[in-house]
């Protein structure tokens, strides 16, 4: 039987639901998006008094938190040899610091709610000799950046490593279980968290102007914590580029390998163990490509299984599903006001380690709310400029876009097939009246259509059959079957076509 690509979070812990309707259309703050980092900031600040409403286009956790496989770490995915190289032996003690620190208030807060937060070591390995020398060039440089860490030729892995840099105290937690609990506390203190409520504008002001469908809430402060912030310059989106990461979690033994572990690999494996309801599942994830960019997106899913057959002791697959990960220019997020002295506040370009860095974005909002300076503000300002920081990657990975958008005026990509022909589970492009149609059939034989043309910037949408969502290539928009935004920047849906009666 098929499996879902429900996350083991989501599958393994009762959701928490809260209205629908917002009670009241004034607020100190308003915050876009109840992950990890719009509740971090709606707790801390409800904590200092602030009437604070939380908007999500979902639910709580259905986002990329609910998606992410929790590491808690201060290893970051930039590597800090590089961060000495492009910002400065400074600038890589603060990121190892601003790390460490979110990792304490989470510990401190899961604590206080009854909590487990698990401290464990991490594991930076190779399998190969030619990437011993990166590991000892990491191991220098996290070291001068005050990190507690060492070389070791021993790790837990069940199978041989060339090397590996062991950072220690690094942490996990249940995902879900400790969102659901901040949101639970948040709305305890007063917190009004809106669900079902995609924000479709957010307007500079005094006060500003939050949009959506059925209301608009008006705060003098605004956090857009939605992974990719809503209708905002596209200079900023020119610098962040959406990826999809996947996951795979089979059942192991209980007690089995302890540790948070990442290989050199390029895209790298990250893995570890979750123990649920008294199993233990083994997460191992991977396998990232461009959103978009790959239609057969169950070959990524097959390859992970497959490196964790052939490396651990692995029995039933439980569980697998993917997640959108926003990769920075330069390396380390975008934290702060949208502009200089504007009052929305944004952040995005996590990488692979959102729930440290989401956290951090949470703790440096509510400082700014609360009128307090933050050491880090700097460090992570979205108007910030690195001319030799990711150049390279700037050029490489903007590249697609102008050319994606040539071939889809220029061609007519549209499948050859008729839209009658698609199997269930299948999607496609074809020509319809008005130009060019997204068309799929749903898992239950309905067909849907829509257009083909992303709302963001114009780019031909494109089918991905594992996640049975429209992906855009160019920016990394996703829409449901039906054409709904699921992923921005995108903020609005995928103008609906009428199904020819013939096709059905």
């Amino acid at each position: 039987m098929k499996l879902d690509t429900t996350p083991l979070w989501l599958a393994t812990e009762p959701a928490c639901t809260f209205g629908t309707a917002a009670r009241r259309l004034d607020a100190d703050v308003a915050i876009v998006g109840a992950g990890v980092t719009g509740l971090t900031a709606a707790a801390l600040l409800s904590r200092s008094g602030w009437r604070v409403t939380v908007l999500e286009r979902d639910r709580v956790g259905s986002g990329e938190t609910g998606r992410t496989t929790s590491h808690l770490t201060e290893a970051v995915d930039a590597h800090y040899h590089t961060l000495v190289r492009d910002f400065g032996l400074d600038a890589a003690r603060l990121v190892a610091e601003s790390s460490r620190d979110a990792m304490a208030w989470i510990e401190a807060s899961a604590s206080a709610l009854g909590i487990n937060v698990e401290r464990t070591p991490g594991y930076l390995y190779t399998e190969r000799d030619a990437d011993v020398d990166l590991l000892a060039r990491e191991l220098d440089a996290a070291r001068r950046a005050g990190c507690s860490v060492q070389l070791t030729d021993e790790t837990p892995l069940p199978f041989p490593a060339r090397g590996a840099v062991r950072w220690e105290a690094q942490a996990q937690v249940h995902a879900s279980e400790y969102l659901f609990a901040l949101a639970n506390d948040a709305v305890a203190r007063g917190v009004e968290i809106v669900e079902q409520a995609p924000v479709k504008h957010v307007q500079e002001g005094e006060p500003c102007l939050v949009e959506t469908e059925r209301f608009t809430i008006r705060a003098p402060h605004v956090l857009v914590a939605a992974n990719v912030p809503v209708n905002h310059s596209v200079f900023l989106h020119t610098r962040n580029f959406a990826y999809r990461t996947y996951v795979v979690a089979a059942e192991v033994p209980a007690g089995y390998l302890r540790g948070l572990f990442w290989d050199t690999d390029d895209p790298y494996h990250y893995t570890r163990v979750q123990e649920v309801h008294g199993t233990s599942c083994l997460m191992v994830g991977g396998a990232d490509h461009r959103t978009g960019e790959e239609s057969e997106t169950e070959a990524c899913y097959a390859q992970l299984l497959e490196y964790a057959r052939t490396r651990f002791s692995t029995g039933p697959l439980r569980y697998r599903w993917s997640g959108q990960i926003i990769e920075p220019v330069d390396g380390l997020p975008f934290i702060g006001p949208n502009s200089r002295g504007s009052r929305v506040f944004v952040a995005t370009g996590y990488a692979g380690t959102g729930m440290t860095f989401g956290t951090l974005a949470g703790m440096m909002f509510a400082d700014v709310v609360n009128g307090k300076a933050n050491p880090y503000a700097s460090l992570y300002d979205p108007g910030r400029v690195k001319p030799l920081a990711g150049a390279y990657d700037y050029v490489v990975e903007n590249a697609p876009f102008p050319l994606h958008l040539l071939k889809d005026r220029l061609t007519s990509g549209a499948d050859i097939r008729t839209v009658g022909d698609l199997r269930p589970g299948e999607g496609g492009i074809f020509a319809g009246p008005a130009g060019k149609m997204a068309a799929c059939r749903d898992v239950r034989g309905e067909i849907h259509a829509c257009s083909a043309i992303c709302t963001h910037l114009a780019c031909d949408v494109v089918w991905n059959a594992a996640e049975q969502t429209w992906d855009c290539p160019c920016h990394g928009s996703r829409f449901s079957p039906d054409g709904r935004v699921l992923n921005g920047p995108a903020v609005a849906d995928l103008r609906p076509i009428p199904v020819p009666a013939r096709s059905k």
